[in-house]
């Protein structure tokens, strides 16, 4: 069983991953209206991965006699000024999930909550992953430059790293 303040933070938390989802769809749709393929293919599959995180906690807090509660999410920012512009955003996004997890860990600590705690440490392995993933991205674009005709390159980057993703996720059988 969840304690209030615990339910009541998961719900919150539940407002930070679907905003994940709405952004990165958004940020697909720029992809999508730039030509840059790969880019919205891994945005939209950011998208989608953020909607299942949201449905984790979502399903964890019902099952933990808790009441989740469907959030209420803010639209998103729709254009932006480059590529660039773009992951920075999803960089700091990542980090500011982070920085939540880390608070909703320490606070099942205090608790003594340890199924909670327990629940919480797939999230942040994932959100160790997932800010690496945005620093190598970043990187990339740094070697590459973000001027018009490094689009293509960057484009191109995006699609290994799908590439690479759908494998990973076709191995392990999601």
């Amino acid at each position: 069983m969840l304690s209030k303040s615990m339910e009541s933070a998961l719900n919150e938390q539940l407002v930070l991953e679907g905003y994940a989802s709405f952004l990165y769809l958004s940020m697909a749709s720029w992809c999508d209206q730039e030509g840059l393929e790969g880019c919205a293919k891994f945005m939209y599959r950011q998208s989608e991965e953020e909607t299942q995180h949201m449905m984790r906690i979502f399903n964890y807090i019902n099952e933990m006699d808790g009441h989740a509660l469907a959030p209420a999410i803010a639209q998103p920012p729709h254009t932006f000024e480059s590529v660039k512009v773009l992951f920075d955003k999803v960089y700091a996004h990542e980090q500011k999930v982070t920085a939540a997890i880390n608070e909703l860990v320490a606070q099942s600590y205090d608790e003594k909550d340890h199924a909670t705690f327990n629940f919480l440490q797939w999230y942040v392995e994932e959100q160790r992953e997932e800010e690496a993933l945005m620093r190598t991205i970043l990187d990339r674009i740094k070697l590459i430059g973000d001027g018009p005709q490094s689009l293509y390159y960057i484009d191109m980057e995006l699609d290994k790293i799908n590439k690479i993703e759908e494998k990973e996720a076709a191995a392990s059988g999601e």
